[in-house]
């Protein structure tokens, strides 16, 4: 099976916008429910629904892959189902390892979302000596001593930093020197890396204080529609959150 070091996702060389790949997971785990439900084809708008999109934003992401669906019937689900797998990258092997194994480390060692898409948790890494060799998820962690070796004896591209905020950028440089080419951040800090090298951010605090923004100004509407000196009618949640390709697609699904 392939190695996520020797083989990449077809989706840029193909011309598909950012946007767009960043929907694919949307549309993917609409579809997984879908199939585990045995539904044999979906609509544009069904799915469109499913996904938290519009069905015309839908139907130009999947004009990029191909599918056109059949007028009357819909798109079939399982081959959009292997479609979309295809290119992401997920009917590859892609090892992954996590450094940084405290609390969110180990929930993340813990998910077993990973193995189902594609990824398979290679190795636990953390910096603290009283933790080797200790089993996080049936995987030992390993010293960070050892992260260059772990990476290289693995055929690592994609590695997930759940460190304090303060050691992230070390790690991540270590990790880009070692050969890694993809990281999801889940520490509270920017991390900066050259060319080449793919960041994904995920802050759960922000997001939290987001949801609290969204939280005051409803409770602010609410008051006004009260006392009569303003709309009763709440702007839509999201809407603070959208751009010119419009929602703001979750970076992991559930």
């Amino acid at each position: 099976m392939a190695t996520g070091r020797t083989h990449r996702p077809a989706t840029r060389s193909r011309g598909i916008p950012e946007a767009t790949v960043a929907r694919l997971p949307l549309y993917l785990r609409a579809l997984t429910a879908l199939s585990e439900r045995s539904v044999p084809t979906v609509s544009s708008e069904e799915l469109a629904a499913a996904a938290g999109v519009n069905s015309a934003k839908l139907r130009k992401d999947f004009s990029y892959l191909g599918s056109y669906g059949t007028r009357g019937v819909g798109y079939d689900v399982e081959y959009l189902v292997y479609q979309i797998s295809r290119e992401l990258g997920l009917t590859q092997d892609w090892p992954v390892v996590i450094v940084g194994i405290g609390n969110l480390g180990a929930a993340l060692a813990n998910y077993g979302g990973f193995a189902s898409r594609g990824f398979r948790v290679a190795a636990l890494i953390d910096a603290d000596p009283a933790m080797a060799g200790k089993p996080v998820a049936g995987i030992p962690v390993q010293h960070s001593d050892d992260l260059e070796k772990i990476i290289e004896d693995n055929g690592v591209s994609i590695g997930v930093i759940a460190t304090p905020a303060g050691a992230a950028q070390p790690v991540c440089d270590r990790l880009v020197a070692a050969g890694v080419t993809s990281i999801l951040n889940f520490a509270p800090t920017v991390l900066s890396v050259p060319d080449g090298v793919d960041v994904r951010k995920v802050d759960l605090s922000i997001e939290l204080q987001i949801l609290a923004f969204h939280e005051q100004r409803k409770a602010g509407e609410e008051h006004a529609a009260a006392d009569g000196s303003g709309p009763a009618t709440a702007a839509r949640p999201d809407s603070a959150e959208q751009g010119p390709d419009g929602d703001v697609p979750a970076v992991m699904p559930a």
